[in-house]
């Protein structure tokens, strides 16, 4: 049950309307005492609120703008004589929904009011509905409703009950940090540091001295000792973003951090004990490296204790509406622009885009978009050229595998449902014909394109073979 609450100076009027939409089935308050209302504002549950312009002690454009301010959730319907209705006006510019003429329908008034109670209803389930899938199809910022990121989702679960390693795998711009904080997070180091660091972003040296820290004097510029990220991790994690790209020396202290959980300062003599997860991402194929002597093997394994991989956006392009959704919202937020709406062919294109930079080239559109374009409707020519005229290698194959040929497919599929129809039936051409719904002369046919007749006259040898006649 609704509530609403009427203001106005009249009490038969009052009274009226209270009997009227009590009847309707809503909860109604009055208040005939001006001074009272914003006592009522302030402590009621209101779903409407009715108020008359003219008001002793207050006026009712007071009354609305108090509400606009304090409670703008709450609907406001003005009352209004025939001489004020420059003033209603002026209401409907300052946040009323509408007004109604005194003497007014009570019938009108009612519906009036079912409308904007229905209005309001709506507008709280959208938000509801926008919260649920939000939580539903969101992991900790991660966003995702597909079968391969409720598979990422529920091995981040898993592995947050542990400290063990874990390798992140996946193609560049599909979220492996993201993953590994959304790991981080549910672990039990989550109030702790989250570190990061991309290996293929400094030289050898500069890196050696980021993760282990250096010691005063160990170098030209280093004028005292400096912490490096393993230490500034401690009883957090660490993430090791692009692990695949540290050099063979970097690789060996790294192996050596993980085997007796210490470092040593470059220049340093003292091992220091460090207490950290460590979380590996690569978009490198590591056992290739390994072939061909880029990675140590030793290494690999100590990262690989727990794996999985971030699938790329062309494998789940049912997430693709979530993510521009997502990215909205983001944008026009940031922006300060009003939501904007996406044309259906615009979701064509994206879902047939092969997506080589995979979520972070899709937040990247959807940024330039909100940007530069000021209809509010995003169509095909809102988008970057490469995504409606893509160069063929990057039109997304869908599940059409390379050199498919549809006749052949459909050939291979017949065969295999003759076949097990006719283990099914026995051999019985007849029953065989009945089970796959076409008629016996058809299945004729069939064998005879598949050429099946051999297999047919070897079943009736083996029938009559296994025959004995009783003597």
């Amino acid at each position: 049950m609704e509530n609403i609450l009427i203001i106005d100076d009249e009490k038969s009027l009052l009274d009226l309307l209270s009997v009227v939409l009590k009847k309707e089935g809503y909860r109604v308050k009055t208040c005939l005492a001006p001074t009272k209302v914003f006592d009522i504002l302030e402590n009621e549950e209101l779903d409407l609120l009715i108020c008359d312009i003219k008001l002793p002690q207050i006026s009712g454009m007071e009354v609305l703008k108090y509400v606009r301010e304090n409670r703008p959730e709450i609907p406001v319907i003005m009352i209004t004589a025939y001489g004020s209705l420059k003033q209603a006006v002026e209401a409907l510019k300052a946040g009323a929904i509408d007004y109604i003429l005194k003497p007014f329908d009570v019938e009108e008034l009612k519906i009036i009011i079912a409308q904007e109670l229905e209005k309001r209803r709506l507008k709280e389930e959208n938000i509801l509905l926008k919260r649920n899938l939000q939580e539903k199809y969101s992991f900790e910022n991660m966003i995702g409703k597909s079968k391969a990121m409720q598979e990422v989702y529920s091995l981040i679960e898993k592995s947050a009950g542990t400290d063990s390693t874990v390798l992140i795998t996946g193609e560049s711009g599909t979220g492996k940090e993201m993953a590994a904080r959304a790991l981080h997070l549910l672990s039990r180091r989550g109030e702790n540091p989250f570190v990061s660091i991309n290996c293929a972003a400094l030289p050898e040296n500069l890196l050696e001295s980021e993760l282990f820290g250096h010691a005063r004097g160990s170098f030209t510029g280093a004028v005292a000792d400096k912490k490096g990220m393993f230490e500034v991790a401690t009883r957090g994690t660490l993430f090791l973003d692009e692990v695949g790209e540290t050099s063979p020396w970097t690789q060996v202290k790294l192996l050596r951090a993980l085997q007796e959980r210490k470092i040593r300062r470059v220049g340093g003599t003292e091992e220091i004990p460090v207490d950290v997860r460590i979380i590996a991402a690569t978009n490198l194929d590591l056992k290739q490296r390994i072939g061909e002597g880029k990675f140590r093997e030793e290494l690999y394994y100590r990262l690989n204790v727990i794996a999985f991989e971030m699938p790329p956006l062309r494998k789940r392009t049912e997430d693709i509406p979530l993510l521009i959704n997502h990215f909205l919202q983001k944008y026009c937020q940031q922006m300060e622009k009003k939501m904007k709406r996406i044309a259906p062919e615009v979701f064509n294109y994206f879902e047939m885009y092969a997506w080589p930079g995979n979520v972070r080239e899709l937040e990247n559109v959807i940024e330039r978009v909100v940007a530069i374009e000021d209809r509010e409707t995003v169509t095909g020519a809102s988008l970057p050229r490469e995504i409606v005229f893509p160069p063929k290698k990057e039109i997304r194959q869908a599940l059409i595998p390379p050199n498919f040929n549809l006749m052949t497919h459909l050939d291979d599929v017949s065969k295999k449902y003759i076949g097990e129809a006719r283990m099914l039936s026995g051999g019985n051409l007849r029953k065989t014909a009945s089970l796959l719904g076409v008629s016996y002369r058809s299945l004729r046919h069939l064998i005879d394109k598949f050429g099946l007749k051999e297999a047919d006259r070897l079943e009736r040898e083996e029938a009559s073979a296994e025959y004995k006649p009783q003597l």
